[in-house]
C-alpha cells in the first residue's frame, strides 16, 4: 500500500521556515547490548518523510520499529549513519556535553503520541496542556496560553476539566494527541496510538491524526500493529529485521 503525498492544508508555520524533509535517515544503524548479547536493532536505515506527511511503519514485534522512534525523536544515537530533524543533523548533539541542547530541540520541536495517551493521573485535561507548555517554553516566552483552541481541534471541549481516570480510552488518546501538538512541532512521532482502542475508535483516532498532520502540514511517524487503520496513512513500510522497505498495493 503506498499513497501519494498531500498537497492541500498548507499552514504557513510549517512552510515559510521548514524544510520540505521534516525527517531524514541516512544510512541509520543502531546496535543495542553488549559483547554476544549484541543486537542490531536498525540495519542501515534510510528514511525521508516530508511536511504533511503520515506515514505509517508496520512489522512484528522486536523488528526495530520502536528503535525507529527512538532515533528519530533524539532519544538514542545511532551507532553510525546521520539523522537529520527539520534540517537540523542531530550528529553533533548528540555528546554528553549537548544533552542539554539536544533535550531542548526536543521540547520546541518535536511531539510524541504515546500509548494510551501517558496522561498524568491528578491533572485534567486543560492541565495536561498547561504543563506541557510550560515545559516547551522554560524560557519564558509566551506566559498566556489558551488550552482552549487546540481541546477543540480534537474534540475535547467538552471534557476541558475531567481527569484521565474519567476519560475513555479514545477521549485519552485525544488529548494525547494535543498536548503532542502544543509546541506546534515539526515533526510527529507516534506509538500505536490504537493499541487499547475497539475498531470504531482506532479509526476515529488516527483520522484525527491525519487531519492534524496534513492541516497544520507536520511530518509524523506511526508505528502500528493495526492495519485497518493504514488507510488514512500516506505511505506505508514495513520494518522487518531492522530494515525498512515499502509496502505495495
Amino acid at each position: 500500500m503506498t499513497h501519494a503525498t498531500p498537497t492541500t492544508g498548507v499552514a504557513a508555520e510549517h512552510t515559510a521556515d521548514t524544510p520540505a524533509v521534516s525527517l531524514r535517515l541516512d544510512d541509520v544503524t543502531l546496535e543495542v547490548g553488549d559483547g554476544a548479547g549484541k543486537v542490531r536493532a536498525l540495519d542501515q536505515v534510510n528514511l525521508e518523510v516530508r511536511r504533511g506527511e503520515l506515514v505509517a511503519v508496520i512489522g512484528p514485534s522486536g523488528a526495530g520499529k520502536s528503535s525507529l522512534l527512538a532515533v528519530s525523536g533524539a532519544l538514542a544515537a545511532p551507532t553510525s549513519g546521520r539523522v537529520t530533524v527539520l534540517g537540523r543533523d542531530l550528529g553533533p548533539l548528540s555528546g554528553r556535553r549537548e544533552r542539554g541542547a539536544l533535550a531542548r530541540f526536543r521540547r520546541e520541536h518535536l511531539g510524541f503520541v504515546f500509548q494510551s495517551g501517558n496522561l498524568i493521573p491528578a491533572l485534567t485535561a486543560a492541565d495536561q496542556l498547561r504543563l506541557a507548555h510550560r515545559l516547551a517554553h522554560r524560557r519564558g516566552r509566551s506566559r498566556d496560553f489558551d488550552p482552549a483552541p487546540l481541546l477543540a481541534a480534537v474534540g475535547m471541549s467538552h471534557r476541558a476539566g475531567s481527569r484521565p481516570g474519567q476519560l475513555s480510552g479514545g477521549e485519552r488518546q485525544r488529548v494525547g494527541i494535543a498536548r503532542a501538538l502544543v509546541n506546534d512541532p515539526g515533526l510527529l512521532l507516534v506509538d500505536a496510538p490504537t493499541a487499547a482502542l475497539d475498531r470504531a475508535r482506532s479509526q476515529d483516532i488516527v483520522a484525527l491524526l491525519a487531519e492534524q498532520c496534513h492541516g497544520k502540514q507536520i511530518a509524523a511517524v506511526m508505528v502500528t500493529h493495526d492495519h485497518d487503520v493504514l488507510h488514512h496513512c500516506d505511505r506505508v513500510l514495513e520494518m522487518v529485521d531492522g530494515r525498512l522497505s515499502p509496502v505495495e498495493g
